[in-house]
């Protein structure tokens, strides 16, 4: 249960309906989920918050279902329920199988599992691995 109510459209001041507008236009959608809704309760947070998804998820140099797969994984990671059901949803909607979400839990669990070792051990950054990106 969520610790703040939801804000319902029709209850929104028109800062927040502003941004529930923007979210129905960039999506092609009338669905506004719970997330937004709780984030309306501090209109400055959702508008910020709003501006940020539709930057970094929008068009750019990786796919948008490559960038559904990475929130996908940092979500499982950091356990937030919430974000693993709503971006696998987007994640099938941009074509997702369910033979790509099991792969793609293998390769999270991988990924955290070596991490912890290699910070469990310190181990030094090999050399050809430190240089910077060109």
């Amino acid at each position: 249960m969520a610790l703040l109510p939801p804000i319902e459209y029709e209850a929104a001041s028109a800062a927040v309906r502003a941004v529930y507008d923007d979210i129905r236009a960039t999506r092609q959608t009338d669905f506004i989920n719970n997330f937004w809704k709780v984030l309306a309760n501090d209109p400055a947070t959702l508008a910020r918050t709003w501006s940020n998804v539709k930057e970094v998820m929008g068009q750019g140099a990786l796919d948008p279902l490559v960038k559904e797969l990475i929130y996908v994984a940092v979500s499982v990671t950091n356990n937030c329920e919430y974000c693993i059901h709503s971006h696998t949803a987007a994640a099938r909607a941009k074509g997702m199988t369910p033979q790509m979400f099991a792969e793609l839990l293998a390769v999270t669990a991988l990924a955290n599992a070596t991490n912890r070792l290699a910070n469990g051990y310190r181990i030094d950054v090999d050399a050809r691995f430190a240089s910077p990106l060109e």
